[in-house]
């Protein structure tokens, strides 16, 4: 099939920011180390102990300034660096209050108006993925070629907030994946639901700022507003940009 795995993203504030990686150890029934560590909720959140859902915390797809966030994260240092076309670059250590506050100060500006206000950074012991299992998002380059090509675009691949992207495969031939098990590298995944998108995909990146309606067009062209799957790890193992992708099961 020549499939192989062609980018890893990890983004270790939800919504705000990402992070190409070379290579990550999976864990099993993890999501990718670090990736939506954290959260920011705002001022209308009712926060639970563990995993909360979107609703409560700041994002894309109502703030589209927010997708043109870059983020770097060093974990040995503790610390994330942010940068944005709009913002000075930030280093800071959300695990400490002098951390919490600069990020707070800094995300600030960059709120649409009349959203709910962003009041602290929060985290639950697990990813804090869209999904309440803590998934790992699998896209597909030619799908993002595929919908570019409708639109008339190149869209950025920032966009869709992918963790893993492979090559090789036909467009939309990751819906086919649904209930399978693949490989890649030394991992496995098993492939478990597609992924519905929101406003925050119709945002460019590199802006900030809304450039298609990527929803319309794959509703009007595909009958749904889908992209990429969600996985879960079964087998922990190293993965690396170049691996090779297989469905086994």
């Amino acid at each position: 099939m020549g499939w192989r795995l062609a980018h890893i993203f990890r983004h270790p504030i939800k919504a705000h920011g990402r992070e190409a990686l070379p290579s990550v150890a999976l864990a099993e029934g993890r999501c990718l180390p670090f990736d939506r560590h954290w959260a920011v909720a705002h001022e209308a959140a009712m926060i639970m102990p563990g995993w909360n859902a979107c609703m409560n915390f700041t994002r894309g797809a109502k703030t589209p300034a927010l997708q043109a966030i870059n983020a770097q994260f060093d974990e040995a240092a503790g610390q994330i660096t942010l940068t944005h076309p709009a913002r000075a670059p930030l280093t800071f250590a959300p695990d400490t209050a002098q951390g919490q506050t600069d990020f707070l100060n800094w995300v600030a500006p960059l709120m649409a108006g009349g959203r709910a206000r962003p009041v602290r950074l929060v985290k639950a012991g697990r990813g804090m993925t869209d999904t309440d299992f803590e998934s790992v998002s699998v896209l597909n380059l030619s799908s993002n070629r595929a919908l570019g090509q409708r639109l008339g675009v190149g869209l950025g691949l920032d966009r869709w907030r992918g963790n893993l992207w492979l090559d090789g495969l036909a467009p939309w031939e990751e819906f086919d994946l649904v209930g399978r098990e693949i490989a890649i590298g030394a991992a496995r995944l098993k492939v478990v639901e597609p992924i519905g998108r929101c406003r925050a995909t119709m945002v460019d990146c590199a802006t900030g700022r809304i450039d298609v309606n990527t929803l319309d067009a794959l509703e009007e062209g595909y009958g749904h507003t889908n992209f990429g799957v969600y996985a879960v790890v079964t087998q922990a193992g190293t993965i690396r940009e170049g691996d090779t992708a297989k469905v086994i099961a």
